[in-house]
């Protein structure tokens, strides 16, 4: 198979799997627990978690071990909304932001909360100065996203940012790292962000861990009560071989990440100019100067479910968009907001990571090609 749906997920990597054995067998103590076993597990948890900070650029004691990036998105949100609602319950994002965010805003709206959400242009940007000109007396929250997720747009974070605290310092920002975290280096560094939210499985990690970056001293409060972990942050027993896993999995994204990115830029090329050659009116949807992991096109006349099904048979994995909306019949919100309505039901997103090969991408544009071709045809 040859699996280009790595924005939804990515395979394990061998390393990370090796690095996790121990703490699924013999390794088995609470890392809560002051005997030895239990002692073992805390190590093994605060090491990983040192691992994971440095490469983010951030004090390990900032980090909060989560489930993943939409609890991580959910702890930023409804902390920050309780901890000032009466004064500060308003809360600006955009348009286009993952349905973790968008979802925990409507839940939020439900509470008393205000919520603001920008548009974007076409291939998805967000204007910094509309950001802060959306601020309110009231506002207590901006949250925009590193990296949108079905485009692969780079947002102006730190312009964002930046802008924001100009404007009220006591405005908090929180982004959606998920997506940038295998394609930025040190992602919290040159920036004012608060709060920032990394899942494993988007780096060769493990499914159901993540991490929330909480800037000390802001007006942010826990919403996971029940135990001492995480400093009081989220009770629960923590996952250490998960834990384990993240951080495995950044060790071996920080060990030669600039060649990865080399290559992941040529594969990006690679494939775009392959397919531009082989379907001319093919209509490209992500920005020339986004991440090089997504590339989101369209093909006119050629309904995605059709030729999304023709490639799983053809041992090509894909999708249409986000995997938190697979099966769903709403259309893209994120095309959507860029005014890609013609292409809502022609559009899909090949989304790439370091183990692809280049002739993985030859193989893949010929397939492509040749089913767009024959479905053409058909019409």
């Amino acid at each position: 198979m040859i699996y280009l749906d790595n924005a939804a997920t990515t395979p394990m990597s061998e390393e990370v799997r090796a690095a996790m054995a121990p703490y699924l067998d013999s390794v088995y103590g609470n890392p809560s627990s002051t005997h030895q076993a239990g002692r073992q597990a805390r190590q093994a948890v605060d090491h990983a978690r040192r691992i994971i900070a440095s490469w983010l650029c951030a004090p390990s004691s900032q980090l909060v071990f989560t489930s993943g990036g939409t609890e991580a998105n959910a702890m930023a949100l409804v902390g920050t909304y309780l901890a000032r609602r009466k004064t500060r319950r308003h809360i600006v994002t955009t348009q286009i932001e993952h349905h973790a965010v968008l979802h925990t805003l409507d839940f939020l709206e439900s509470l008393g909360a205000l919520v603001t959400r920008l548009p974007v242009d076409k291939w998805g940007y967000v204007d910094p100065d509309e950001v802060v000109r959306a601020l309110r007396p009231e506002t207590g929250l901006v949250s925009v996203m590193a990296v949108n997720n079905e485009l692969g747009t780079i947002e102006p974070l730190a312009a964002i940012a930046a802008l924001v605290k100009q404007a009220d310092a006591e405005v908090l920002v929180h982004s959606d790292m998920v997506q940038a975290l295998p394609v930025t280096p040190h992602p919290l560094s040159d920036t004012l962000v608060d709060l920032a939210s990394f899942s494993a499985h988007k780096i060769h990690g493990p499914k159901g861990i993540g991490a929330l970056y909480v800037r000390d001293r802001i007006a942010w409060q826990p919403i996971q009560h029940g135990g001492q972990q995480e400093h009081r942050r989220r009770g629960g027993t923590e996952n250490v071989a998960g834990i384990v896993g993240f951080g495995a999995a950044v060790a071996q994204l920080e060990h030669n990440f600039v060649e990865h990115q080399i290559k992941l830029q040529q594969l990006h090329e690679g494939l775009w100019q392959g397919l531009a050659m082989a379907i001319p009116d093919i209509v490209r949807l992500s920005p020339p100067g986004g991440v090089p992991t997504i590339l989101n096109v369209a093909f006119p006349g050629v309904r995605n479910d059709t030729l999304l099904m023709r490639l799983d048979m053809a041992g090509i994995a894909l999708s249409a968009g986000s995997a938190c909306t697979a099966g769903s019949l709403e259309p893209s919100h994120v095309l959507e907001a860029c005014g890609h309505v013609p292409w809502l039901q022609n559009a899909i997103r090949f989304s790439l990571s370091e183990q692809n090969t280049f002739a993985e991408m030859d193989e893949t544009v010929h397939v492509v090609a040749t089913i767009v071709d024959e479905l053409v045809k058909r019409v």
